[in-house]
């Protein structure tokens, strides 16, 4: 049997030869939008909980757009050409228009990102503007939450007269799902906000986990926090495994996203009987599998159906390394895991992007990781608390050797677009 992982731009083929017990989780291919455009269109008119796109942008003047950076698949240029026209013909000027990438604490997207995330025409046409999460400058304080969260949102999104965010709804795993109110935390959120706010405190919650919404205190904070930046109107899509629009939403940015997640949750949803012994992955290819630090997102994606005590093979390309230079640091300096947990318990103790070291220590706390790369050589994987294997067959041949041959192997081709849970 052969099975194509998604890994870069291209996909990866591997042979599940020799295994006895396998079980492929995929979710059925749902079919697209007949019409997206169409589709689009009439939720701009016809929005939930909301009045029209139209009738919200009357009497305004200016207007901030917020969209996800090059890491998240988001048919942006399709939703923000009807976006668009539809807030010129209510009288919005193009150079009142600002389209704020809502980088969150990743670097700044290039020209050339900015391209392929909204198209020539846009890009050429219109103010696109990288947030900068550690400019406190460029934020505005607006209190703090009863959590103690400090909230400094960019001041760019603060002041426009229409506050507007587009995104993606798929499985995070923090807070839950993605799209809705995280464009607004972590997407401009100040550094401070996003160091309390990804604080262990919210993090080792038991609820604070891929596809959890009841009782997660990630998803409940960064609402909060989003509510009182303030969103007029949200644009969310759920794509396929082709990443073809399947279900958009549109309107207030608690209803309107709520309607999202559960045709996420209908569409993606996947169960396995009982935990795997080895369960093969990736980090669900391009965009989302070009360093380390997402490629963890891979891992923490299938944790529900692996058994304690197995492996995870992951496949990421990892074509721009490790992630940013405080990961990478933090990764060097660490040598423990538990130490490292010790370390951050402190709430005195920060570095920028702990939280996915955080989430890395949950995976290895359950299971052992083994990772298919060309983007990083086994030297510097191996101090990653990971171990680098030069094929996924090889990585199952010694996976043979380690459990026997009626292991049971599970794989998720898509990675962490999937939502596999136990029946």
């Amino acid at each position: 049997m052969r099975i194509k992982l998604d890994y870069g731009r291209t996909g990866l083929e591997v042979s599940l030869a020799g295994l006895r017990n396998v079980s492929i989780l995929d979710a059925p291919l749902v079919s697209p939008l007949p019409n997206p455009a169409a589709s689009i269109e009439e939720v701009l008119s016809n929005p939930i909980g909301s009045q029209s796109l139209a009738e919200l942008a009357k009497g305004k003047r200016t207007v901030c757009i917020l969209i996800c950076d090059i890491t998240r698949p988001v048919p942006n240029e399709a939703i923000l050409a009807p976006l668009l026209r539809t807030l010129h013909q209510s009288g919005i000027r193009q150079e009142d228009v600002t389209i704020l990438i809502a980088t969150g604490l990743h670097r700044a997207s290039t020209h050339e990102e900015i391209v392929e995330m909204v198209g020539p025409s846009i890009a050429r046409s219109y103010r696109i503007l990288n947030h900068d999460g550690k400019d406190l400058e460029t934020h505005v304080f607006l209190g703090t939450t009863p959590s103690h969260v400090p909230v400094w949102i960019d001041a760019r999104y603060v002041t426009a007269d229409l506050k507007i965010s587009i995104g993606l709804i798929e499985p995070h795993l923090m807070a839950g799902f993605s799209g809705g109110r995280k464009l607004i935390c972590p997407g401009i959120a100040g550094i401070d906000t996003v160091r309390a706010w990804h604080s262990p405190r919210f993090l080792e919650h038991p609820q604070a986990g891929c596809g959890m919404v009841d009782g997660n205190p990630v998803h409940e904070e960064n609402t909060r926090i989003a509510q009182m930046a303030g969103c007029d109107f949200i644009v969310n899509v759920v794509i396929n495994g082709n990443r073809q629009i399947t279900s958009v939403v549109a309107g207030d940015m608690i209803q309107a996203w709520e309607k999202g997640v559960e045709d996420c949750r209908r569409q993606l949803g996947v169960t396995l009987d009982e935990p795997a012994d080895v369960v093969l992955t990736s980090s669900a290819g391009y965009p989302l599998d070009t360093t380390f630090y997402q490629s963890v997102k891979g891992m923490t994606g299938v944790l529900p159906i692996v058994r304690k005590g197995g492996t995870i093979i992951v496949a990421a390309s990892l074509t721009e390394g490790v992630g940013s230079p405080e990961f990478t640091q933090l990764l060097h300096e660490t040598d423990d895991l538990d130490e490292f947990m010790d370390r951050i318990a402190d709430e005195q103790f920060f570095i920028m992007d702990q939280w996915q070291l955080e989430e890395l220590a949950k995976v290895r706390r359950h299971c052992k990781v083994k990772m298919v790369s060309d983007g990083l050589s086994a030297e510097i994987l191996s101090k990653y608390f990971v171990d680098l294997c030069p094929s996924v067959e090889q990585a199952l041949e010694q996976a043979l050797e380690e459990y026997g041959e009626n292991i049971s192997v599970a794989v998720v081709p898509k990675g962490p677009y999937l939502l596999p849970s136990l029946a």
